[in-house]
């Protein structure tokens, strides 16, 4: 990278806001999924707006690639740095700006983190529904980056059906703003085009998030079950009836005992366990409840926990968000997939990657949000032992395969960044690839916002670019290449 770039860079955030020591760039050279690595030119971590719209002018007009990064908690590699490029850190852009309870809403800047949304109005008797497992330290912006989802996105949606608004610099270092105050907006929805772009179109420099009441009630099950095939049925039961609980969660029995030794929540030693959980009104959830007790027994659920306080429902819930971490004890390493299946062909995928686990000799454990078929499993392995890491790469992407073969999809809410890009022509058409390349090119036709992500490239999966085929909409005379 050029002295004069760096030169300009250094006074646009200041000596202390920028990092290019090779040592120091090392902190940033992946997100969670360490697997991929690479090292940026150069970070600068901004403290204002107006100093990530300089940066990415500059960006722009010394066409350098640059990439906006969050917390770094993603599992895709959407926040995978480009070895040429600025990595735009957002974690000093995290004040809350407004809080409107009135109007139940809240406006906030990328880095703040997600419980602290929360945690800024939970004494109002309000919160933020979107809630994944890392939400004590995953930044909003990369929540509307990835859509996050969480536990309780079965009935309150992902974060794509909570942002009200946001502010965002273009990849020209236009500052724009998208949407509103109020849940929808006239004209052209852009900014259900911006969440879940994965940071390929724009920089969100501010969000206004819809706000939830606390419900009136709330009730916690968890039950164990001696398969998994039996935790599955009660599941497609549950959903069958007509209830939409808050959460269904699903753990087997390796991440069970991972969670059990990491924080003692006190599960029960069982191949399953179900998390149900119900909220509304009390009369309402009294009566759904005893018919997911009554689903759970049907199915030969035992050892019934229902939270008595709020300090049992957070012991429950803390076993099922420590999962993740707890599985360490399991294997150094662990590759999570983020597949969604039909509910209904829960057993019989959980089946097939107990077979994997077989056959590969590698350890799988399951913690999933079974409520919309949204599995997790973590392939587990030790990066130390000659081929382990490609084997569990190699597992990982059977599970991803056997997924789209009953129906399902790429991924639910961990993206499809660097990781799962080779993967899009499995589940989409080229004439697919081809508008969504377009809507990028609209916003970002040097392609320097984040570039490598979300689409197959001859380096990722070693395809060969064919010529140009101009899009159906510029035959038709409607749009025109830019």
């Amino acid at each position: 990278m050029e002295s004069l770039f760096l030169a300009e860079l250094e006074r646009i955030v200041g000596p202390d806001a920028l990092v290019r020591d090779a040592g120091e760039l090392l902190t940033y050279e992946s997100d969670a999924l360490v697997r991929l690595r690479e090292r940026p030119a150069a970070a600068v971590l901004p403290d204002t707006v107006d100093q990530v719209q300089r940066v990415v002018r500059l960006c722009h007009r010394s066409k350098v690639p640059f990439v906006a990064r969050g917390s770094g908690t993603g599992l895709s590699g959407g926040a995978l740095p480009h070895p040429d490029g600025v990595l735009i850190v957002m974690t000093r852009l995290n004040r809350v700006l407004d809080i409107d309870l009135p109007n139940q809403r809240i406006t906030v800047e990328p880095g703040v983190t997600n419980l602290e949304v929360t945690r800024r109005v939970a004494s109002a008797g309000y919160y933020y529904a979107p809630d994944p497992s890392s939400q004590v330290i995953c930044s909003i912006g990369g929540n509307v980056a990835e859509n996050s989802g969480g536990a309780h996105c079965l009935k309150y949606g992902f974060t794509v059906h909570h942002v009200l608004g946001v502010e965002a610099v273009l990849p020209d270092g236009e500052l724009v703003h998208l949407g509103g105050q109020a849940l929808d907006s006239p004209g052209l929805d852009l900014l259900g085009v911006l969440v879940g772009s994965e940071g390929t179109l724009a920089v969100v420099t501010k969000v206004t998030l819809r706000l939830v009441r606390r419900p009136e009630a709330v009730q916690t099950l968890l039950a164990a079950f001696d398969s998994t095939d039996a935790a599955g049925n009660a599941v497609s039961e549950i959903i069958s009836a007509g209830i939409i609980p808050a959460a269904i969660e699903m753990m087997d029995r390796t991440t069970i005992r991972a969670a059990e030794a990491a924080v003692h929540p006190g599960f029960p030693d069982a191949e399953a366990v179900l998390i149900v959980e119900l909220d509304g009104p009390q009369s309402e959830v009294a009566a759904l409840f005893a018919q997911v007790e009554a689903v759970c027994v049907r199915n030969d659920g035992w050892g019934l926990q229902v939270a008595r306080d709020e300090a049992q429902r957070g012991r429950i819930w803390m076993g099922r968000k420590a999962a993740f971490a707890a599985m360490g004890r399991i294997a150094p390493n662990y590759y999570v997939q983020d597949g969604v299946i039909p509910r209904s062909k829960l057993p019989e995928v959980l089946r097939r990657i107990r077979q994997l686990e077989i056959e590969s000799g590698l350890t799988i454990g399951n913690v999933f949000h079974a409520g919309d078929g949204n599995l997790h499993p973590l392939v587990c392995y030790d990066d130390a032992v000659d081929g382990q890491a490609d084997l569990a790469e190699q597992v990982a992407t059977q599970i991803l395969t056997y997924c789209l073969d009953v129906g399902g999809s790429l991924t639910g809410e961990h993206g499809i960044g660097a990781d799962k890009a080779c993967h899009m022509p499995k589940m989409f058409t080229a004439e697919d690839l081809e508008t969504m390349q377009f809507v990028r090119a609209s916003f970002d036709p040097g392609q320097l916002c984040n570039p490598g992500k979300l689409f197959p490239t001859p380096r990722l999966c070693g395809e060969v670019p064919g010529p140009y085929r101009a899009h159906p909409t510029e035959i038709a005379g409607l749009a025109d290449r830019v």
